[in-house]
């Protein structure tokens, strides 16, 4: 859950820090204020893409900090991504400076966008104010289906098996049409895959060819290097070695006058015995040490193969062993081209690898539009669409495509004498958000992250109704931490806590605060969110008497 959350210089915040609770927490405050500012911080922190404009007006950057509770699945992450801290905690930062560079941190160690993305699918599920205007796309309207259902691997898995069934169809059709080109384009194929085969370049070659290159060209400064070292450490008459034992030697006399003496003459003998063993080791080195003028040639000679086929073929010799496994798959390509029957038992192989993913993926959504259809149904009657129904409907495509082979659609009743009829052709403005926040509650039980955002997602709503969601948000904040930017009075008073966020300030110097409210405060926020300017005792009254409920 999030436990914290500090903004500094951002948009219109000076700088402003919430301390956050588990259960259902409201923030509200008067439009403008910047209570979707904090939820866009969130979303910043977990991944969010960020530009020069988030930077506050007259300052250098914009600093962004949370800490979460970090157990199970996201704690084993962070030890495996190397980005592990204190045990049970994460602190996310990211710094976004004016001219739109940005940095991220995870527990204070460098992290990517993409590292911070990975992080994010843990920590927090945002559902934006502008939710249901994506739930009249039939694609989001698949994507919320599959997301429901988990099986986005499947999704991902049929869609690469349908492109390779598709591109290898195409060739199979253009080797009908350009038969002739494709055959020039094999022979020269052909050409080259025997050129390089002959070559025969392998993997690591270049690198381990530069560093023999290297050894054979300087053998004698080698030899000459190692004799030298060799004579100084144990040959010469002044040798370092014979001189390291006289003073051990000497010193070791000594230390019978003065125990002090005794770790000394310890580590001489210890750095005795690693010179000896140095010597020993540059005498062996020294030995196999060959002067061959023939191995020398032999190296440049394969040196300069190599270094003439990157210049043919264009590419630097470290990278001719994956151009001949690349022409060697275009030319094995080709050759399936020039035998259509061939070519056409591969094009049915892939088309039956697609079917199989794609009917295994119609089964899942079957199975998940089913229960998605009862959970948002009975959503709706909590939020007082009585009888209303909603149903996903599963529409077989007349031709496979490569998210499957049906077309997903919402479809809804708002009334039980109503047909099921798509959602973006009959419901009104007020019925879909309501709709579209019950799907979010549905899709936000099956989530396994532990803190959910809703930005003003009860936009359109109002009366009874308000009263209803801020209870099922209340409910959902039982199981999750839930935070809810809110303007409704009926969803504020069923907050376990509430913050305020208000903008003081004229021109050029605008600061927005974040305030935590005692109840005292709580009745005077929901008085001005039910009364406008002016509050009256009576209001007042009424703001006491939601808060009691």
């Amino acid at each position: 859950m999030l436990r914290s959350l500090a903004i500094r210089d951002f948009v219109i915040v000076d700088s402003v820090e919430l301390e956050l609770s588990k259960g259902f927490t409201v923030l509200t405050g008067e439009t403008g204020a910047g209570k979707s500012i904090l939820v866009d911080a969130l979303e910043l922190l977990v991944g969010g893409r960020a530009d020069a404009s988030v930077v506050r007006e007259g300052a250098e950057r914009a600093e962004l900090a949370a800490e979460f509770e970090a157990s199970g699945p996201l704690a084993a992450y962070l030890e495996e991504s190397e980005l592990g801290g204190d045990p049970g905690v994460l602190l996310v930062r990211r710094v976004i400076d004016r001219s739109g560079r940005s940095r991220a941190f995870v527990n204070g160690r460098g992290a990517t966008l993409a590292q911070l993305k990975e992080v994010g699918e843990y920590l927090v599920d945002i559902h934006g104010q502008h939710a249901h205007q994506s739930l009249m796309r039939p694609v989001a309207q698949r994507a919320l289906l599959d997301g429901h259902a988990g099986i986005e691997s499947i999704v991902r898995e049929a869609g690469d098996a349908y492109r390779a069934w598709k591109r290898l169809e195409a060739l199979a059709a253009e080797a009908a049409e350009q038969y002739a080109q494709r055959e020039l384009e094999r022979a020269e194929l052909q050409d080259k895959v025997s050129e390089l085969k002959r070559l025969g370049p392998a993997e690591g070659e270049w690198d381990a060819l530069v560093a023999e290159h290297s050894r054979l060209a300087h053998g004698s400064s080698l030899v000459a290097g190692a004799e030298s070292s060799l004579e100084s450490l144990s040959e010469a008459d002044d040798a370092t070695l014979a001189r390291l034992a006289a003073v051990a030697a000497q010193l070791r006399g000594l230390s019978d006058h003065d125990p002090m003496l005794v770790p000394i003459v310890e580590l001489l003998e210890s750095a005795e015995a690693q010179v000896s063993e140095a010597a020993r080791e540059l005498r062996n080195y020294a030995s196999k040490i060959e002067l061959d003028p023939d191995a020398l040639r032999s190296v440049e000679a394969r040196t300069e193969a190599l270094h003439a086929a990157g210049r043919k073929f264009r590419v630097k010799p470290p990278e001719l062993p994956q151009l001949a496994k690349d022409l060697k798959q275009r030319l094995a390509e080709l050759e399936l081209a020039a035998n259509p029957e061939a070519l056409q038992k591969q094009v049915a192989a892939l088309k039956d690898a697609y079917l199989v993913l794609a009917k295994r993926l119609s089964e899942k959504r079957k199975a998940a539009a089913g229960a998605l259809s009862k959970a948002v149904t009975a959503g709706m009657q909590e939020l007082a669409m009585g009888g209303g129904r909603f149903a996903v409907q599963l529409t077989a495509l007349q031709e496979p495509a490569a998210h499957g082979l049906e077309d997903v659609v919402f479809e809804v009743a708002s009334h039980p004498s109503l047909p099921l009829r798509p959602l973006g052709k009959v419901a009104s403005g007020g019925e879909l958000s309501r709709i579209s926040l019950a799907l979010q509650m549905v899709a936000s039980k099956s989530s396994p992250v532990a803190t959910l955002v809703f930005d003003e997602v009860d936009s359109g709503i109002g009366g009874a109704v308000a009263e209803i969601v801020g209870r099922s948000l209340k409910a959902l904040g039982r199981e999750r931490q839930a935070l809810a930017v809110t303007h409704l009075p009926q969803v504020a008073a069923q907050g376990d806590e509430q913050w305020t966020v208000a903008k003081a300030g004229g021109k050029g110097r605008v600061r927005t605060s974040v305030t935590r409210l005692d109840r005292a405060g709580r009745v005077e926020e929901l008085a001005r969110m039910l009364g406008g300017t002016e509050i009256t005792p009576t209001t007042r009254k009424h703001a006491a008497e939601l808060l009691g409920r």
